[in-house]
């Protein structure tokens, strides 16, 4: 006598299809398929990295935004920097617009003073930055930085226009207050827009440079030192207050290479629409910008040790 016949295998699914076949003739059965792998493997999956120069905007981006978020915690910076480039017009400006001692070109002299202002006002912003990168190496934060992907020049790079931003708040303040003196300024939406990229890449420069000597002197009492030391001789030894002609002429070889000349040229032609050299100036707070970026990473790794 024969056994009983045998119990027919269950269905299988196949790896290579995901389908599941039938019992003795190994086809599909239609409508029991199973999830597609493929599916499962592109869900699973992290996304890829972004390298190259994409990863570099959105790094610089990151790193301004973290800059620029420490302004909703202390927001008297902006209130007392504001007093300084006040003064300025209101006494300096008015008292030499009564002088007249000064050729300004046929312009009222608190006018030609005002772009000199807005130029002055950014720089002191930026020109202490150091002190702050010095006080995230002792707090340990720009340990922590380093060890990110993140390129060193985007670090310096954000941090440098973070006091772009910085600045152009400040502007916005000298601007306010010299219409309200009645400085004859414009308000053409264009050249506003290039007073913003000449007020950001000025900015830019000048805290580089200040992050460079941090990562020279290494300590911020002598970063301090040297801030005050320099930031007076470099308003001075440009065409802020008065032009450039009527210097001595070794000021005026000082002068012609200081970024803040070509700044204050830039400003004043925009703002007054007096001549200037824009494709010049540009160029060259562009160019002093970039060098500031690759001589402040240069040093980074120096400032974090």
């Amino acid at each position: 006598m024969s056994g009983p016949p045998a119990a027919p295998r269950p269905g299988s699914a196949d790896p290579r299809t995901g389908t599941r076949t039938g019992i003795t003739t190994g086809t599909p059965t239609g409508s029991a398929q199973g999830p597609d792998p493929a599916r499962f493997a592109l869900l699973l999956s992290a996304p890829r990295a972004r390298t190259g120069w994409r990863v570099l905007p959105a790094r610089v981006a990151a790193m301004c935004v973290v800059e620029l978020q420490k302004l909703r915690h202390d927001r008297t910076e902006l209130y007392t920097r504001a007093v300084q480039p006040a003064l300025w017009l209101l006494i300096f400006g008015e008292t030499f617009t009564r002088i007249k001692a000064i050729p300004t070109g046929g312009i009222p002299y608190i006018d030609y003073l005002a772009p000199g202002i807005i130029a002055q006002s950014a720089m002191f912003i930026a020109i202490f930055y150091g002190i702050m990168i010095i006080w995230e190496r002792d707090a340990g934060i720009l340990t922590k930085l380093l060890v990110t992907p993140t390129p060193r020049a985007a670090l310096i790079s954000g941090k440098a226009f973070a006091s772009g931003v910085k600045a152009l708040i400040q502007a916005v303040v000298v601007i306010v207050i010299a219409a309200a003196l009645g400085v004859g300024l414009t308000w053409n939406p264009l050249r506003l827009l290039g007073v913003a990229v000449a007020v950001v890449l000025g900015s830019a420069f000048f805290s580089c440079l200040s992050m460079t000597i941090a990562g020279i002197v290494l300590t911020r009492d002598r970063l301090m030192g040297i801030g005050q030391a320099i930031t007076m001789p470099l308003f001075f030894a440009s065409n802020a207050l008065y032009p450039v002609a009527i210097m001595p002429s070794w000021l005026q070889v000082i002068s012609r290479i200081n970024p803040l000349s070509y700044q204050v040229d830039a400003l004043r032609g925009l703002l007054l629409g007096t001549p200037s050299h824009l494709a010049l100036d540009y160029g060259v707070l562009l160019f002093a910008a970039v060098v500031g970026i690759a001589a402040a990473s240069s040093l980074l790794g120096r400032l974090a040790r």
